[in-house]
């Protein structure tokens, strides 16, 4: 392997581990939102404990994932100028300013509120602790904001000029509102949704079966489950309308997606197969006739350019094309389990909320195998989007290739290989704590600030 193809998958390595923790805190702080209203408005009633207990467990989570996040973007921020030094010379008039904005309002916004709300409870009155806690919910949206719409701008670029090689803005709500970027943000916001809602639901089936529960297991797991099936459908409708803007500005990817190797009406929809690069062909191909022009331009008679189109200048195609797959069946799965466990709360929601949960021991055990599926769909789609990009690094513009340092591929190597080694310890061990927590699911320190001065705060031992 060369220095281009070592440092590809080291970003790749890097950026991979990182996407799995804001994949968690975008959409769980929103639902430590829900929590705390719901604790805030039951506040001395019987209900109120169980919610409180929710959100003392998976705030800890949050602040968990929240860390790892930080330290694992800090690492991938200096990618860009240890392995790609092309990219900021000729693109950081953009990347730059749009990094800067998140920091700006996103982080600031969250470095502000997040010790309130790791630290308030008891210390600041429910209002004031809720209303941190949306700050930081917001915080960690606009962090998404910013990052997906420079993401987005790599893949269709807009609202620039150039000059002398180098780019320059001429349009920023052009660059920052760029055609792919409505469909990716909203993608994501819906992806973070489903990660939180099966974690949610998972661990708090875990605890169940591990008979660990508190009185805020229940609530977190009914919790999960119903925004889990809320939201797949929302995914698929959002997932299609991406389709078709991938369709319009990056042909090439959506040939890659479905094995389309030359141009064609009714281009039929390659289920499953082994892509064949070499001979523009696809092996033992399972197909459909003509869906592929149907779902994807939604006309069944729709030419569907092929790779052929596009020589020298489309992805690898049997990352892109298992990739795809790998989402696509994930998000089925997810359909599937939680519309059948959804069914099963619906079916008792006129029983007594303080009863037996209505899920059985077979319902807990894939809810419980479930608890990282969101995971593996993200990761899945990021796959599919960045390898889709290739061989460009600014899609049509900048290539890959022209981007990377010129380091010895044994430096890189030897990188790579200790990044892999911490990152493989970093994930087992937050797996583990995630375990723990459920296991030892502490209780909520007294509410009143002369019980709580002299206590461990609420982000205290795990």
């Amino acid at each position: 392997m060369d220095t281009l193809l070592l440092s590809r998958i080291q970003f790749a390595a890097n950026i991979s581990f990182h996407i799995l923790f804001p994949t968690i805190t975008i959409a769980l702080c929103w639902f430590l939102v829900y929590f705390r209203a719901r604790y805030t408005a039951a506040r001395g009633t019987p209900a109120a404990q169980g919610w409180e207990e929710a959100y003392y467990l998976w705030t800890k989570v949050f602040a968990l994932s929240f860390a790892l996040g930080v330290v694992s973007g800090v690492v991938m921020s200096f990618q860009f100028g240890t392995n790609w030094p092309g990219f900021m010379e000729k693109v950081g008039n953009i990347a730059g300013p749009l990094l800067g904005y998140e920091v700006l309002t996103a982080f600031f916004l969250e470095a502000a509120f997040l010790g309130i709300m790791l630290f308030g409870r008891g210390r600041v009155s429910d209002r004031v602790h809720l209303f941190a806690t949306l700050a930081v919910a917001v915080g960690t949206t606009l962090s998404a904001f910013w990052i997906l719409s420079l993401n987005s701008w790599m893949q269709t670029p807009a609202g620039f000029r150039m000059e002398n090689g180098v780019m320059h803005a001429d349009d920023w709500f052009a660059i920052v509102f760029n055609p792919s970027f409505p469909y990716r943000l909203v993608h994501m916001l819906l992806a973070s949704t489903l990660t939180v809602s099966f974690l949610l639901a998972g661990l708090s089936a875990w605890q169940i079966l591990r008979g660990t529960t508190n009185q805020g297991t229940r609530r977190a797991l009914t919790t999960g489950v119903v925004a889990a099936a809320c939201a797949i459908p929302l995914q698929i409708f959002a997932g299609d309308l991406h389709g078709l803007n991938t369709l319009e500005h990056q042909p090439a990817k959506i040939a890659a997606i479905e094995g389309i190797w030359q141009t064609e009406r009714r281009a039929p929809l390659t289920l499953f197969g082994l892509p064949n690069e070499a001979e523009q062909r696809t092996d033992y191909a399972i197909t459909v006739p003509g869906l592929a022009s149907l779902i994807l331009a939604h006309d069944w008679d729709a030419e569907l350019k092929g790779l052929n189109e596009f020589p020298g200048a489309h992805p690898p195609v049997a990352p892109v094309f298992w990739s795809f797959r790998v989402m696509v069946g994930m998000g089925v799965l997810m359909l599937a389990v939680s519309w059948w466990a959804a069914a099963s709360l619906w079916r008792a929601r006129k029983n007594d909320r303080s009863g037996p949960l209505p899920l059985s021991r077979t319902q807990l055990r894939v809810l419980a195998a479930m608890t990282f599926s969101g995971w593996v769909a993200t990761l899945a789609g990021w796959f599919v989007t960045e390898i889709g990009r290739q061989p460009f690094l600014v899609y049509g513009l900048f290539r890959t290739a022209d981007m990377v340092a010129p380091h010895a591929a044994g430096m890189v190597l030897t990188t790579l290989v200790g990044y892999l080694a911490v990152y493989l310890f970093l994930l087992v061990a937050y797996v583990l704590v995630l375990m723990y927590m459920a296991q030892h699911p502490a209780m909520p320190l007294p509410a009143s600030p002369q019980a709580a001065r002299p206590a461990v705060p609420v982000g205290g031992p795990a």
